[in-house]
């Protein structure tokens, strides 16, 4: 009799387990109860105590034990990860994310491996698969090819740098109605300087610093430039500006740059080491 009871016994819990199952992947298949569940938790929960709140967490937790197939949920709990530098836990939550949902999530994750866990290569796969998706798209307000170039830049691949920041000038002229952002010619700036085409560096330069005329970075730079040229008084001035710069609060311009730095951006610490040598 007390076999027979536990068998029944276990026979309902597996019935019941088993139906709880299939009516949560049944909901989590419903379009519109996804979006609302979405809504619910991240919208309005999670959201509405910003990433440094432990109930961020508890919200996206709490969407992922309801449906675990919803690719924001992985995404918005590798926000505070993201933030705070532990990439191993955040990259792989980024990794899932893009596992249940490519179309939305490749290009974000390719901008992560760039500019945060500077995993050149990585985003240049990343990169690759998105345009497959989306041929001229961009994310974080640039194209897929701005941040090809800077990927080619720090592998010290410099024409194929160059090639992909001409094509992020050419989508932008194409797409944007505004001129060509100074963090473009910066870079091409850079990618030339690197390449010892120093004439052209300085013109990209230059008209970086017509756009954003206190970026320290390109003051930097530009310096560099006329001290090959041995034009001292002039690197010193550009060293100058560079220091106001910093002093008075300019920077490089991003919306990650305070989280992170972005290739061969500089501190004042390299501006003023610069500036003791010009004195020497």
């Amino acid at each position: 009799m007390e076999k027979s009871f536990r068998y029944c016994l276990s026979l309902f819990l597996t019935l019941y387990f088993q139906s709880f199952t299939f009516a949560q992947t049944d909901i989590c298949a419903n379009k519109a109860i996804r979006d609302s569940l979405i809504t619910r938790y991240l919208d309005k929960g999670a959201h509405r105590y910003g990433y440094t709140h432990p109930k961020w967490e508890i919200y996206c937790d709490s969407l992922i034990s309801i449906c675990p197939g919803i690719a924001e949920a992985y995404r918005e709990k590798a926000i505070p990860y993201i933030k705070y530098g532990d990439f191993g836990k955040a990259m792989s939550l980024e990794d899932k994310a893009v596992e249940l949902d490519p179309n939305k999530w490749i290009d974000y994750r390719a901008f992560l491996k760039c500019i945060f866990t500077k995993d050149y290569e990585g985003a240049l796969a990343d990169f690759k698969l998105a345009r497959q998706y989306h041929p001229e798209a961009s994310i974080m307000d640039h194209f897929y090819s701005f941040y090809e170039g800077l990927c080619y830049l720090e592998m010290g691949q410099y024409k194929d740098a160059e090639k992909n920041l001409k094509q992020d000038i050419r989508l932008q002229k194409k797409y944007k109605s505004k001129g060509i952002h100074f963090n473009t010619l910066f870079y091409m700036g850079v990618v030339h300087y690197e390449m010892k085409n120093y004439k052209s560096a300085k013109k990209y330069l230059i008209e970086c610093l017509k756009s954003y005329n206190q970026f320290p970075d390109a003051n930097f730079y530009l310096s560099l430039i006329y001290l090959h040229e041995k034009k001292h008084s002039l690197a010193l001035k550009h060293l100058e500006l560079a220091k106001n710069a910093f002093e008075n609060g300019y920077m490089f311009i991003e919306d990650n740059v305070y989280y992170c730095n972005y290739p061969h951006q500089i501190s004042m610490y390299e501006v003023e080491q610069a500036i003791n040598s010009v004195h020497k």
